[in-house]
Formats: C-alpha cells, structure tokens, sequence
C-alpha cells in the first residue's frame, strides 16, 4: 500500500475530550473518528488493526474446537424477560420497538439468544459438549461514555457460550478457554494477569477476567508478590487479619458522647480500630421496592461494595439518606450488631465471626456495647465483605499483597443451569432424563483490546504496535520523494517485502517533508521504519525500531532479509 493512496487523516492537535494516550493516539493517528458519544467509526488503519485482533482470536478459538456462528444483533425483549434480566440490565439495554409495537433490544450480550438458538436442537447427551461463538457488535448505553475504545456504547465483541451433560465437563471447558485465551493474549503481544472476578450482571459460580496491565486501567487488581495470586478488588480475598492484643473494657453499654466515627471511638476509649466493628448503612435496591441493608466490618477495614451487594442480592447499594435512616429506626453513628429492627438487613463480615470482646454500637444514640461478643448468628448472616488493603497477606501462600491496574479484556464464567433453566433449555441424559444444560461462557472486548494495546505500548509520539497488531510491519520512508533514485529504491524494498509476505506501506509523499513523514511514522507507530536518503549513494539505508528508538545504517542488499528475520 502507498501512503499517498491510503486515507490516514493524521493531526497534530489532541482532540479536548482524550484524555487517555490510546484514545488520543488512535485519533490524532487516523485510526478512529468519533460518530457519535461513546460512537467511533474504523478508518482504514483501524479496521485492518480490528481484522488483525480478530483474525488471531478466531484462528485460537477454531483450534480449540469452538464454532463460529453470527447472531442477530437485535434480539426480542421476551428473550430477557424470560431469563429474569430484563429489569438487572437496568438503561445499559438500550429497548426499541418496530411498527408492530413489539419489543427488542440491541444486545448488550448473547447468553439468552444463544440458549435460544440451541433449545430444541441439541437434545441429546450424545451431541454434546458444543461451543459457539461470534465475534459481534455489542451495544451498551453507558451512562458516561468515555476513553475512546475502552468505554464506548457500540464495540465488537467475541462471546462464547458451552452446553456440557455435566458439571465436570462444563469446568473443563472452563479451563480450556482459560488456556485459549492465554494463548491469545500472548499471541498479541501483550502483558496481561488472570484474576478472580465478580460475576456481576452474567451470574454464575465462578468466574476469572484477564487484565491488560496498564497504569491507565480502570480496575484495581491486587495481586500477591510470592505467587500467581490476582484477583479484581471487586473479588478479592486475603488471610484472615486477626486482632491478638485487645484493651479489656468492662462489658456493657457505655456513654460515649459525640463518637459516631471510628477514630473518635477509638480514641475515646483508647482502644485499637481493630476492636471495634463498624456499621455501613446503605440502601439496596430491588426490582420493585428498596431496603435498607446494614453491613458490618472491622472498624479499620473498608466495606467493598460490590461484595456487599452481592451479599444481599440486590441489583445495586446506593447512600441511604438521613430521613431514610431514621425511618428505619436506626441511629447513625451508633448502630450495632445486637437488637436492630427486623426490618433491616444486616451482613457481618466473615472474619468477625466468633471474633469476642468487641466494641460496636448500642443502636442508641451516644451508646455503645463493650464485650461484644460475635456468635449464635445464623451463617448466612456471615459474608466476605472487606475491600482488600495492600499489604494484607495472601491466603494462598502468606505473601504480601498490592494493587495494579488492569485493563480488562477477558472475561470467562461458570455459569451453571441458570439461563438454561430458566429458558426450558433441556436435553435427555444417558438414562433418558430430561435435563437443563450445564454451561460456561465466555467473552473477549476485541475492539477494547485495540485500546489496551496501546495503553500498554505509546511513549510521548505516538503508538508503538505490537507486532501481531500492527497495520503494517514496515514503514519505507523516502526522504525526497522527487528524487528518482530513491522512489525507484524504495518501490523495489517495498515490490520485495510484498513478495516475501511482509506488510509494508509506502510513504511517497511527493508534497511532505521528510521530518513530517518520521512524525507520522513514530505517530502511527508501525514497528519497524526503513529510510532511504543521503546514503543511499553508498549503498546504504536507515533502519528505525520504533520501540526502542534505534537507528542502524543496513547494506541495501541485506534489509529485506534482516526484516524477513525479525
């Protein structure tokens, strides 16, 4: 391909609402335009990126015996209805209707059409396991769409979806899509971590997401510095922090006037935080109603709040306000775990179980109950709810703890009989039982990964592609390209890499200066430059590794098959 040809619309100037380097790279690079909010159009550049990613994704998934099928991107609303996740997709689902009046949404996922499109075809154990997948436009009506490709409305997206006799047989498929996707990622290039996940809006029992590591990432990830140990902070777990030195305060209620804190309690009574349980009033929302739900945790630990939503099965937590509160019959600043109202929900988090000698609230205002002891509950009343701090040591192998940031590409889940069951997906087993489908599913953001490449590899000029990613392998710059010599070199370095299989571009630029085309060049960020100028004369060209900024003088009768090398 010939720049002079190709429409790459690059720019100096960095658009004002990119604030994230891929985000303004990919437009400033003419990779993207924006459409619309949360909207981008693919030029010439990004869709052969977009083809790229996809093509590595689809060739590892074909090889680990997934098949690829085409779903319609609008499906009928009674698809979700009948799942239950009508209401749970809250406004990201964007619903229209046709001239009839009937219902359907742009798809957000496809676990609903896909149980569809296999119920009442696949009713024997003898046809299973299957997996099927697409790689497909997905829409998401994001409250705030921003960052470019990483959080944008419309994306493509490849999900998976299996269907297994058994439980077994679904966890195995499980961990080979674990491994494709290792296999994927590495592949592009990129330096990614497995983490444990919330399953969120998908469901399921278990489920692991894959992070681009990037400063930029959006998710927290901790992760253990003497193992392989990651989780998303939404998911993660740490060794139980138990409190061996406690100040023995004499059991009862005590007066403690004006301490609704922790610090002030604590110093109040002169006491560690640790020994104190602090309460969390937050209300949890619910298809048709709300309640108010009180969660428990060490006085120096902070609740996660996906975790404690999770603990309530609501759909999410939002701040209860102060009328609210005291509707409920509670008091802030002094609520505890003895004697609330019935109408209230509590969670006490899983470490404080059997924990004695506390210090929490007497549920009356400037009172708080010393010797708490945290026993003769009900074990549902008891559920991981910390935010894991850093430094916190791993349950795996009593290492430290820490914090990242991820970008996440992947996700996969244990998903079970949920959607099968509920859709009246069935299938007769070898004893001739009729059955729900067991099945996992699982998801890679493909235009995302665009994004996350770069997030990962730019520097201050521009991109810096990987070389599974890049548009092209080489960029073949002639630094006058009225000089007669130098455009017929360059064509016949170009001619050549062609004939040997190397994507290259051509930049014959008649009108441009040479400057300008080595700031497109480190703007487009293609891996490797071939120069032709001042010494071609001795039979020499210049050859820019993008990545590291190296510059080597090359005999022009060696370049092509020193590229062919790398």
């Amino acid at each position: 391909m010939k720049f002079s040809k190709l429409f790459i619309p690059t720019t100096k100037e960095t658009p004002n609402d990119a604030t994230l380097p891929s985000h303004q790279f990919l437009l400033r690079a003419g990779f993207i335009n924006t459409s619309g909010s949360g909207l981008y159009n693919y030029l010439p550049l990004g869709k052969m990126v977009l083809d790229k990613i996809r093509n590595v994704v689809k060739e590892e998934l074909d090889n680990s015996g997934a098949q690829e099928v085409q779903l319609s991107f609008v499906t009928p609303i009674e698809f979700w209805e009948n799942s239950g996740r009508a209401t749970k997709m809250g406004l990201e689902m964007l619903r229209i209707k046709d001239r009839k009046n009937n219902g359907f949404v742009l798809s957000p996922t496809n676990e609903e059409a896909m149980v569809e499109l296999v119920k009442n075809r696949v009713t024997s154990y003898k046809d299973l396991p299957i997996n099927l997948y697409q790689i497909n436009t997905k829409f998401r009506d994001e409250a705030r769409p921003r960052f470019g490709l990483m959080r944008g409305r419309e994306f493509l997206m490849k999900d998976g979806y299996s269907f297994h006799e058994n439980t077994d047989d679904m966890k195995r498929e499980f961990h080979l899509m674990e491994e494709t996707y290792k296999k994927i990622f590495t592949r592009l290039g990129l330096d990614f971590r497995i983490v444990d996940a919330d399953s969120g809006a998908i469901g399921g029992t278990g489920s692991k997401e894959f992070h681009v590591l990037a400063n930029s990432g959006e998710d927290t990830i901790v992760v253990c510095d003497s193992c392989n140990y990651g989780a998303n902070i939404e998911a993660a777990k740490r060794k139980d922090k138990k409190i061996e030195t406690k100040n023995n305060l004499a059991s009862g209620k005590i007066s403690t006037p004006s301490t609704t804190t922790i610090d002030e309690l604590s110093s109040f009574l002169n006491i560690l935080p640790s020994q104190t349980i602090k309460a969390v009033i937050k209300k949890a929302v619910y298809e048709d109603t709300t309640k108010i739900a009180v969660f428990f945790v060490r006085g120096d630990d902070e609740l996660e709040e996906t975790k404690a939503c999770n603990s309530v099965n609501a759909l999410e937590l939002e701040d209860a306000s102060e009328d609210e509160i005291i509707n409920a019959g509670l008091v802030a600043g002094y609520v505890g775990i003895k004697d609330l109202p019935s109408s209230v929900i509590f969670k006490i988090d899983s470490e404080l179980k059997d924990e004695n000698d506390m210090v929490c609230g007497a549920n009356e205002e400037n009172y708080h109950l010393a010797g708490v002891d945290v026993c003769c509950m009900e074990d549902n009343v008891y559920f991981d709810l910390v935010a894991v701090c850093e430094g916190d040591i791993c349950e795996c192998c009593g290492g430290k703890l820490s914090y990242t940031k991820g970008i996440e590409v992947g996700h996969i889940f244990q998903l079970g009989d949920r959607y099968s069951k509920a859709l009246g997906a069935n299938f007769l087993d070898s004893n001739g039982k009729s059955k729900p489908f067991e099945m996992g599913t699982y998801g890679i953001g493909v235009s995302r990964l665009i994004a996350a490449v770069i997030e990962q590899s730019h520097d201050e000029k521009g991109c810096v592609w990987t070389k599974e990613t890049a548009p092209f392998f080489v960029d073949i710059i002639i630094s006058n390209g009225k000089n007669e010599d130098e455009l017929s070199t360059g064509t016949k370095i170009y001619e050549d890499l062609k004939t040997a299989g190397i994507e290259a571009i051509l930049d014959d630029r008649t009108k441009e200066r040479f400057g300008f085309k080595m700031s497109d060049f480190e703007l487009i960020g293609l891996p490797y430059a071939v120069v032709i100028g001042k010494k071609l004369s001795e039979g020499f060209v210049e050859l820019v590794n993008r990545k590291t900024g190296e510059k080597e003088d090359i005999a022009l009768s060696k370049i092509v098959e020193i590229l062919k090398n790398k």
